[in-house]
């Protein structure tokens, strides 16, 4: 896993905040936020984070897919729930990974999306 960059705060009231709040107050482990606006259609911010068990990952799912609804967003897609290896949600402008941390670390998103190779346009979210 890469080593904290620096920390940059999302957009008060926005829905990547509060994606990353909910994240830091279920106890996430190695939150990162990538910004792929300008770089990809799919959405304005990627959050790959990881969880110390299956049952952690699946719950911070739920959870968060229900704060998400909640706030009066569309409900947002998830996938892999079941087995709660790698959790998929799509929040529309935030699209969000939780992972086992073997499973986060055989898929490697970060290295896949350039994360460390360009400082100034990926950072590392959470307590540093």
């Amino acid at each position: 896993m890469p080593d904290t960059i620096e920390t940059i705060p999302a957009e008060p009231g926005s829905l990547h905040e509060m994606i990353l709040q909910q994240l830091d107050d279920d106890q996430a482990q190695d939150v990162v936020s990538i910004p792929l606006e300008g770089k990809s259609s799919i959405a304005d911010h990627m959050v790959i984070a990881s969880g110390r068990s299956t049952r952690q990952v699946a719950a911070m799912a739920q959870k968060l897919a229900e704060k998400i609804k909640h706030r009066g967003e569309p409900s947002p897609r998830v996938e892999g729930l079941p087995a709660a290896d790698w959790v998929l949600i799509d929040a529309g402008d935030v699209v969000v990974h939780l992972f086992r941390p073997e499973v986060r670390g055989f898929y490697n998103l970060e290295r896949m999306w350039g994360f460390g190779e360009e400082p100034d346009a990926k950072r590392k979210m959470g307590s540093a």
